[in-house]
């Protein structure tokens, strides 16, 4: 019952091991609010939802904690000609964020601080830095501060580089530094920037740095010591490594692990803007049930990069059909049976053991998908004790991973104008078949029973009537 998890720093698998017994805090990098989100936010939102439902499961009191980044470089940039102020687009796109992670049945965070509401907390963590000798305020009157990375032997620690290797830190311009590597901490106002993107600071009026937000998120709600830290694979550098050392350099232990979910490409091309492949989470939402989006982002492993392609997520959709398919048909047989109320909701040990190996959900994407082919069988040999396990085992495994079709989250939140038509044909005739079997016209009946057959329509009668399906 150990659960193991990838530790990013150390590149290797460990038993997790919490700082508290029975608690677990976890801080996730989210997102910096200066556009619409895209598949990759929503891939990362879900992967952290996974380790905690999975956490939960095995009994850890989970406190997560999402960060929302609503003051940067460019978010300024972005709102920059527009009537919009720049806290304004901050929030309209946040607001998307959310939309996208509710769409997906993603649990909101413990709790989800905005970097503008820790400014205090930032400047507290930079004064300490300056007393230790690892930070400096710039000497050019700029109001600027940065960490001294040449003081902190450490730094590279988190990706394995040495300093001597590393290239000049983009997050701030060149003015005041001492090193080109150094990284900014504070930012002091510019005459471009609007005043109310600045606040007042012992070293000038100003912004903070994007790392040093999240030192401070994490502090104030997870405290100086917490387990896990999470986000996407391309914030490892520079973003996690500036965390960790600047946190560490003030004399916080930080995090204990450091978890990284993998990135998603397009027909094997990495997402960008320039390239013109970016896919909103708006639209991909448009292109398949919410549901269905889960599953496909939620399948893969959650380190792997995910290659999206044409024909994806109808992959997706066919698997979900299949689980969907026997629940239904295992609900309809066992009802007024004495096994209707039997199949308590437990998890196979073998999906167990695939989660507790660092979320291996592919392997227990598989247990579940034999269970489901395990459960058709007992279905048509009539064993229905057998039924009645397998449909509680796969209820479990969905509603652990946040894709049972049949609960109430997701029972009415794919239906679309096009399939209710297609329930109202089908549906009508059935009625008509069933009108014609009464009537012994069995010639019509087996007519309706070919034409929907041939379109694609699987027809079972049972003691409760006649119920359909897509072939998948």
């Amino acid at each position: 019952m150990t659960v193991r998890l990838y530790d990013s720093k150390s590149q290797s698998l460990k038993d997790f091991v919490p700082l508290v017994d029975g608690k677990v805090g976890m801080y996730v990098c989210g997102p910096t609010v200066q556009s619409s989100p895209h598949i990759g936010h929503l891939r990362s939102a879900l992967v952290y939802d996974l380790w905690r439902r999975w956490l939960n499961y095995r009994r850890y009191d989970v406190t997560l904690v999402r960060n929302v980044t609503d003051i940067d470089d460019k978010i300024l940039v972005n709102a920059i000609g527009s009537s919009e102020p720049w806290w304004a687009l901050a929030y309209r796109y946040e607001l998307e964020f959310t939309a996208g992670y509710h769409r997906l049945g993603i649990l909101p965070p413990t709790y989800e601080p905005r970097a503008t509401a820790s400014i205090q907390q930032m400047q507290e963590i930079v004064h300490r830095l300056i007393e230790r000798g690892h930070a400096y305020a710039a000497d050019d009157e700029s109001g600027d501060v940065y960490f001294d990375v040449a003081t902190w032997p450490s730094y590279g620690e988190l990706t394995n580089q040495r300093l001597g290797e590393m290239e000049a830190s983009a997050d701030a311009e060149t003015r005041g530094k001492r090193d080109p590597r150094d990284f900014a901490l504070w930012k002091g106002h510019k005459e471009d920037e609007p005043e109310s993107a600045s606040w007042p600071s012992p070293w000038g009026p100003g912004r903070p740095g994007w790392h040093i937000e999240c030192s401070a998120m994490s502090e104030r709600y997870l405290g100086r010591a917490f387990d896990i830290h999470g986000g996407g694979l391309d914030l490892r550098f520079p973003h996690h490594e500036n965390e960790l050392a600047q946190s560490t350099a003030a004399g916080d232990a930080f995090a204990t692990y450091w978890v990284h979910n993998g990135l998603v490409n397009v027909n094997g091309q990495k997402m960008s803007k320039s390239l013109g492949n970016s896919i909103y989470a708006a639209e991909f939402l448009e292109l398949a049930p919410a549901l269905v989006v889960r599953y496909y982002l939620g399948a893969a492993h959650y380190r792997s990069t995910i290659d999206y392609h044409d024909g994806a997520l109808v992959e997706a959709e066919a698997a979900l059909d299949r689980i969907e398919v026997f629940l239904t048909r295992a609900e309809r047989r066992l009802a007024d049976t004495r096994f209707s109320t039997r199949g308590a909701t437990v998890l196979p040990g073998e999906f167990e053991s695939a989660m507790d190996n660092d979320l291996a959900i592919p392997e227990a994407l598989g247990v579940l998908h034999e269970r489901v082919r395990a459960g058709n069988a007992a279905l048509d040999a009539e064993d229905l004790d057998t039924v009645a396990k397998i449909r509680g085992e796969v209820t479990a495994m969905t509603d652990i991973l946040g894709i049972n079709p049949l609960s109430a989250e997701w029972k009415h939140s794919g239906t679309d104008p096009s399939g209710q038509a297609l329930a109202a044909l089908v549906e009508n005739l059935l009625d008509a078949r069933e009108r014609a079997r009464k009537e012994k016209d069995f010639a019509a009946a087996d007519r309706i029973r070919n034409e929907l057959t041939t379109a694609g329509i699987s027809i079972e009668d049972s003691p409760s009537g006649s119920h359909w399906s897509i072939d998948g």
